[in-house]
């Protein structure tokens, strides 16, 4: 959803692409944010950047713009959310060998993306009981336990997982019971669930798929968030954000 006037402006954005120049870029990138007055994570890898920061909006867009002059950050797509507060405490860059870590080289999202489904076409598919090859559809959470404790999607697939790299062992243990199904993974924004999918591919599953934007793009794009129920656990201080993207900081 657009954001709305409130206190503090919240965003969250990432891809997957090559970064062979991590220390360089982060030199470039932390001064401006600082200046700015924003807080929050930047998490820069080989693999790809991840953003989640909170401030005013103009300086967050500032940023915004000054990241997407660089082309291979050119058009991201940015959640936006407000807050009565900034529910980070301190502005961090961060250097990585994975955005998400899953202990799999052979997955590279950079060299190409998961097929995906957007929020309408999945709320669709869920009311129907199949997609629209005729498969029955299942929801497959790729986020830890207490993650899925908070919200979840009705009758989804949980595999009690501690940590995304125990996702590779669970799809060993449990790949046949998915066969012959769709299968849509789903995380908190889209980073967990696109390697899920490419790995369930490469082991197999033709017909994986990832949710487009995760649940924070299925709270935006999908009227009433049909057969979602619960809150989405997030990595700051609101804890939990609800259908309407708001959360207590």
């Amino acid at each position: 959803m657009s954001a709305t006037p409130a206190a503090v402006a919240v965003i969250a954005t990432y891809r997957f692409v090559d970064i062979d120049d991590v220390e360089s870029l982060r030199e470039h990138l932390m001064p401006p944010a600082k200046a700015a007055g924003l807080r929050g994570t930047v998490l820069l890898a080989p693999e790809g950047i991840n953003v989640a920061l909170a401030g005013d909006r103009e300086a967050l867009q500032g940023w915004l713009d000054l990241l997407g002059i660089d082309p291979r950050f050119a058009g991201l797509d940015v959640k936006w959310h407000p807050a009565a507060a900034a529910p980070f405490d301190r502005l961090r860059f961060k250097i990585k060998r994975e955005i998400i870590r899953m202990n799999q080289p052979t997955v590279q999202p950079r060299a190409g993306r998961a097929p995906s489904v957007d929020a309408p076409t999945l709320a669709r598919w869920l009311q129907a009981g199949q997609c629209d090859a005729g498969r029955p559809v299942v929801m497959l959470d790729t986020r830890n336990a207490f993650e899925v404790d908070a919200g979840a999607f009705e009758g989804a697939i949980d595999w009690r997982m501690n940590k995304f790299s125990d996702f590779p062992d669970a799809l060993a243990r449990h790949a046949p019971e998915l066969q012959g199904k769709t299968v849509v993974s789903y995380c908190t924004g889209g980073i967990r669930c696109e390697k899920a999918a490419l790995w369930m591919a490469q082991q197999g599953l033709p017909h994986a798929l990832q949710l487009e934007g995760g649940i924070l793009r299925y709270f935006e794009q999908a009227a009433g968030t049909p057969h979602w129920r619960g809150r989405c656990v997030v990595f700051d201080a609101r804890e939990a954000v609800d259908a309407n993207g708001t959360g207590e900081p």
